[in-house]
C-alpha cells in the first residue's frame, strides 16, 4: 500500500503538476500586483475615481455594489492580456521558430491509364476496369 502511494507521488505528471500550480500560484501574486498597483490606479487616474468600490446603488434598501464587479471584470480583463501577450503570443512565437516542417506524404496511389480511377500503387490490375496496369 505504502509502495504504491510512493509510485504514485513520484510519476512525472504529478511532480509537473505540483511545479505548475506552484508557479501559477507565484505568476498570479505578480500579475495581481500589476494589476492592483498599478494598472488600477491608472484606470482610477483616467476615470476620476480612485477605486470602483464606491459604485452602489441601492434598490429596496438593499445595496448593490457593481463596483466590485467592475473591479474584478477589469481584474479579469488585464490578466487574461498580461497573459496573453505576456507568455502565450511570445512562446508561440518561439515554438513556431523552432517547429520543423512536415513533409508531404508520399501518394499511396496511381491513376489507371484506360480509366483514370485512383489505384494503389502496387497493384497490377485496375479494379474498375480490369485493365492491366505496368
Amino acid at each position: 500500500m505504502i509502495k504504491g502511494f510512493r509510485d504514485f507521488v513520484l510519476r512525472g505528471n504529478v511532480i509537473d503538476l505540483a511545479v505548475a500550480v506552484i508557479i501559477g500560484w507565484a505568476f498570479g501574486a505578480i500579475v495581481n500586483s500589476f494589476v492592483k498597483d498599478i494598472m488600477t490606479p491608472l484606470i482610477a487616474a483616467v476615470v476620476g475615481k480612485p477605486s470602483f468600490e464606491a459604485l452602489v446603488f441601492e434598490v429596496n434598501g438593499g445595496k448593490v455594489m457593481y463596483g466590485n464587479f467592475l473591479n474584478a471584470a477589469f481584474s479579469f480583463l488585464i490578466v487574461a492580456l498580461v497573459v496573453y501577450f505576456g507568455m502565450v503570443l511570445p512562446i508561440n512565437t518561439l515554438m513556431n521558430k523552432f517547429k520543423k516542417p512536415v513533409p508531404d506524404a508520399p501518394p499511396s496511389t496511381k491513376a489507371c491509364p484506360e480509366c483514370l480511377s485512383d489505384i494503389p500503387l502496387a497493384a497490377k490490375r485496375c479494379s474498375h476496369c480490369a485493365q492491366l496496369v505496368a
